[in-house]
């Protein structure tokens, strides 16, 4: 009996001891899953708040040019350097394609081993183009150009919304943004298989742009719709718009890879995302579409838009038929009036009012801007009642005169155009409402009531987007009505986020294949796997700190008032929040950006900026705020100098370099002398040739070694919120 006592006094006394441990590991564990959620949660804040301020920035940048041309003297050599984005905005007539498209001319060397194409095109075929890709072969031009040519033919017939049923396939596939990551879409037909009569396709926009085979991936559904039109479905997506193309990497990339027909083939694209349908209805229940919904959203408004003219979803589609005091803003679209004897059929009059000065393009969404121009329309109409009558072809009517449908015509243009808008650039939040997207600047951020109304007014169960990259891939919102899909993995790094495939049988249950592409992230644990994409954004971060240096010297210096040059940790994270307005845990943070820190953990602000700043190229010659002004907005930048470079060659002239900051610097509403400009050209042009490399040049003011796989064919904006108010309440613009 006392043996067993004393057996079972040791046995409880080491079950307390195992409970008291268990406790401490579960403590510890619960405590270790924590951090790494913060680590996550903040590294997916740091990417993010990246990618949004470089759409606005872009939107807000088009918007300014657009003010350029509405409002400079024909001949400005500012006006000169940019109105050729304006006339690709335009629609090529029907007559020119033949013309301006033709392949038979262009041969195929024999020494070309790539794939070779004969139409109309087979399975086949198809299948070994996905071949060739997958082994990095390149498809000739004369191939892409015919290619393209039978594609355009093919959605041209298609309506604004496609009506498709699982009654025969029983099962459909929706996939969401691929980027231009090739891989993603290769693994999901390993996963998934090929399209085919039995294996249908819905694939919901945004091809093209940040990743490196843009083109390959057109190419490939391009030649899978020929193959199968009843079973593979595009839909139009934000990124499938030329002028997002110039800053976001896919224009640089066939440039890049078709160097003497890139142009042709770039524009024939245009033409063809112009005709992309901007949604899909599943069963009469399941709408897919790229963006969202907005509180006014009408698919039968959508369904009767000719989605053809809004070859640009950024800018209402343009009237052609302008005063005279107008025309010379496109002499091509003036010609394509007076020669172009369908117009006088579809449109009822041949005279509209002069372009209107677009005085909101800081407006931080595009329909405050769009509601504006309707609000200024009636007064220029006013004005032009002043102007003499002109003829045309036997028809006499005061230039001014509007009919009654012409006025009508107009306010639905303007409602279709933000109908568009909102379907392709809108993102689902969870409060109540409809409100604009300040975040992205275009489109608007809608509720869980605005879903439900939708729902209820349309008979549907359920909308499938994507336009957001989400770190499973996927994500249900809005009492699970709306799901997001993004088929992009490791979209900002390699192990950042999953990619996602969704599969929709005849009773419309979502079913859900979540994957990642890249083979390196299924060696790393999930420790290395965020460390790893916490260090990219953290190279991301210091950069965007650099970038704003002055700013936050002056924070430091208000809290600094003995002027030591030295600071807290708190301070510290005050200071820098002030400035960046992040919403980061900076405290934290200062951990991993702060390496000159006293014993006392009081921060030397001055080592700290030696720290971030470049390294490598000699600066110190060139006047530090040019610089910081570089480093702050090097993606708009960039962005000018594509649309400086009209002749796609990669080089700029001395003069078009000075242009090209001089455009920036009305941009930015700052003084940049043409001295700071000339000792930077000077630092640039090393082989004094009197031209600048545009890669070049971009590439030796980066603060760090090497790209991210967020910059890797893909730009970012280096303002904050901040920058971007700095431009509105000017009066002048």
């Amino acid at each position: 009996m006392g043996c067993g006592v004393t057996k079972s006094n040791q046995f409880h006394k080491n079950s307390g001891k195992a409970i008291k441990a268990a406790v401490l590991i579960q403590q510890w564990y619960r405590q270790y899953v924590a951090r790494t959620e913060m680590r996550r949660k903040y590294t997916w804040h740091i990417f993010q708040s990246i990618e949004y301020s470089g759409e606005q920035a872009q939107i807000k940048l088009y918007n300014f040019l657009g003010y350029l041309m509405d409002n400079f003297t024909p001949t400005s050599n500012e006006r000169n350097l940019i109105s050729h984005i304006f006339r690709d905005n335009e629609v090529c007539r029907d007559t020119e394609w033949e013309r301006l498209f033709c392949y038979k001319k262009i041969e195929v060397p024999e020494i070309y081993s790539g794939p070779h194409l004969t139409f109309p095109l087979t399975v086949e075929q198809a299948v070994r183009l996905v071949e060739a890709f997958r082994n990095k072969k390149q498809l000739h031009s004369r191939y892409v150009l015919q290619l393209l040519l039978e594609t355009l033919k093919q959605i041209r017939m298609l309506p604004n919304i496609n009506r498709i049923s699982t009654c025969q396939s029983k099962e459909i596939t929706i996939c969401g943004d691929l980027h231009g990551q090739l891989e993603d879409l290769l693994l999901i037909f390993y996963k998934n298989d090929m399209p085919s009569m039995e294996k249908p396709y819905v694939f919901n926009g945004d091809f093209v742009d940040r990743g490196n085979d843009s083109i390959e991936i057109l190419l490939i559904l391009f030649s899978f719709l020929l193959v199968y039109p009843s079973e593979v479905h595009l839909n139009r997506g934000n990124h499938e718009d030329h002028i997002v193309n110039l800053r976001y990497g896919f224009t640089k990339e066939v440039l890049t890879k078709y160097k003497m027909h890139g142009k042709r083939i770039l524009k024939l694209l245009q033409e063809i995302f112009s005709w992309l349908p901007l949604a899909t209805v599943i069963d009469q229940k399941v709408l897919v579409l790229h963006g969202g919904i907005s509180d006014t959203t009408d698919l039968s408004v959508l369904a009767r838009v000719d989605r053809h003219s809004y070859v640009s979803a950024l800018r209402p589609p343009k009237k052609r038929n302008q005063s005279s005091a107008a025309s010379s803003i496109d002499i091509d679209v003036e010609e394509d009036v007076l020669s172009h004897n369908k117009l006088t059929q579809r449109r009822t009059s041949l005279t509209y009012p002069k372009p209107l000065a677009r005085d909101v393009f800081p407006n931080r969404s595009l329909q405050d801007f769009s509601g504006l121009i309707k609000v200024n329309t009636v007064d220029d109409v006013e004005i032009h009642r002043k102007r003499p009558s002109i003829s045309i072809q036997g028809i006499n009517r005061p230039e001014n005169e509007t009919t009654q449908a012409e006025s009508v015509n107009s306010e639905n243009g303007n409602d279709e155009w933000k109908q568009i808008l909102d379907l392709l650039w809108s993102d689902p939040m969870n409060q109540d409402g409809c409100v604009p997207n300040e975040v992205r600047g275009g489109g608007c951020y809608w509720g869980p009531d605005v879903t439900e109304d939708f729902l209820n007014r349309h008979n549907l169960q359920l909308i499938i987007r994507s336009h957001e990259c989400k770190q499973d891939g996927y994500e249900f919102c809005h009492n699970r009505k709306v799901l997001t899909l993004f088929s992009a993995s490791n979209y900002y790094d390699v192990g950042s986020n999953r990619g996602a495939y969704v599969k929709l049988g005849p009773d419309l249950v979502p079913y859900l294949i979540q994957y990642q592409a890249s083979s390196m992230i299924r060696e790393l644990t999930v420790r290395q796997s965020v460390g790893r994409t916490e260090r990219s954004a953290l190279k991301v971060l210091r950069e965007q700190l650099f970038a704003h240096k002055s700013d936050l010297l002056c924070a430091f210096k208000m809290v600094d008032s003995k002027n030591t040059g030295h600071v807290s940790v708190h301070d510290w994270a005050c200071a820098v929040e002030s400035v960046m307005h992040l919403g980061l845990p900076w405290r934290m943070l200062s951990y991993q950006l702060v390496t000159s820190k006293t014993s006392d953990g009081i921060i030397d602000y001055h080592e700290w900026f030696n720290d971030l700043a470049i390294k490598g190229t000699n600066t110190d010659h060139i006047d530090q705020s040019l610089l910081e002004t570089l480093y702050r907005h090097r993606s708009t930048l960039e962005t000018i100098f594509r649309i400086v470079d009209t002749d796609n060659s990669g080089f700029i002239t001395m003069e078009d370099f000075r242009q090209t900051w001089k455009l920036l610097s009305v941009y930015l509403k700052m003084e940049i002398t043409d001295d700071a400009i000339s000792d930077l050209a000077v630092a640039i042009d090393r082989n004094q040739d009197g031209s600048i490399d545009i890669d070049e040049f971009m590439e030796a003011f980066r603060l760090t070694d090497k790209k991210s796989r967020l910059e890797r064919g893909r730009s970012m904006f280096m303002g904050t919120a901040t920058d971007l108010t700095k431009l509105e309440g000017d009066l002048n613009i």
